[in-house]
């Protein structure tokens, strides 16, 4: 039997998070550094969307952009969709889309809006703000100009998650495992967590103690292809 959510209003949540994350289509400055010319966040060689089943309900009755992946769509690196599928929440799907070249924004999945970001929840359960999904360090510009992650932005990401969470207490018991493996990640790596704190300041947070140091968003580091010169 399918775990099924308590019903939310998805349409409420698409129109409530609508910002632009920068004042700029960031998918050009990563696009040139992908080898098929496709922004990282777009290319489902590097990123699968995961969508709640309530969102699938809600996208393949008002749009053709969507459909169930099926673990071909990539030909250069095929993923494993028995593995993928497995390491999917009951309540979430997989899915792809027709490409940025036809993306329909009013359409974008949660996934979609909320990347690269994800709520961090502290080890206490409050949910403080936004941080990024590591594994993107490398190839997402975001992730190495937080500085430009619009004020609008972020309250509109936070304004949502606190409605979601509100409804579904099981998805903040999932992002607090997300973050706890963060931390893990962190002290091993002996760097300190970026947050975009939902009071509006810029945050470094020990893993090990969750004390927190304000930085300005130029102090944040970055990454790969995007590094800033010392």
């Amino acid at each position: 039997m399918k775990y099924r959510l308590p019903e939310i209003d998805i349409l409420k949540l698409y129109n409530q998070f609508d910002a632009p994350m920068v004042g700029m289509d960031c998918g050009t400055m990563c696009a040139p550094h992908n080898c098929n010319g496709k922004p990282f966040c777009c290319d489902i060689c590097e990123a699968v969307p995961a969508v709640y089943r309530q969102e699938w309900n809600y996208l393949q009755s008002k749009t053709d952009l969507w459909h169930i992946w099926g673990g071909d769509e990539c030909v250069a690196n095929p993923e494993d969709p028995t593995k993928l599928e497995e390491d999917t929440p009951e309540n979430m799907l997989l899915l792809a889309c027709l490409g940025p070249q036809l993306c329909q924004r009013e359409f974008r999945a949660l996934s979609c809006r909320q990347f690269p970001f994800f709520p961090y929840i502290a080890s206490d359960g409050r949910f403080l703000g936004l941080t990024y999904y590591w594994e993107f360090e490398e190839t997402c510009w975001a992730v190495s100009n937080l500085g430009q992650v619009t004020v609008v932005y972020r309250q509109e990401f936070v304004q949502v998650y606190d409605e979601l969470f509100a409804h579904w207490p099981d998805e903040l018991d999932s992002y607090a495992l997300l973050s706890e493996q963060m931390r893990s990640h962190y002290i091993a790596q002996k760097r300190r967590v970026p947050i975009l704190h939902r009071n509006g300041n810029n945050c470094l947070l020990s893993p090990k103690n969750e004390r927190m140091l304000l930085v300005e968003a130029g102090q944040m580091p970055s990454f790969g292809y995007y590094k800033k010169k010392e």
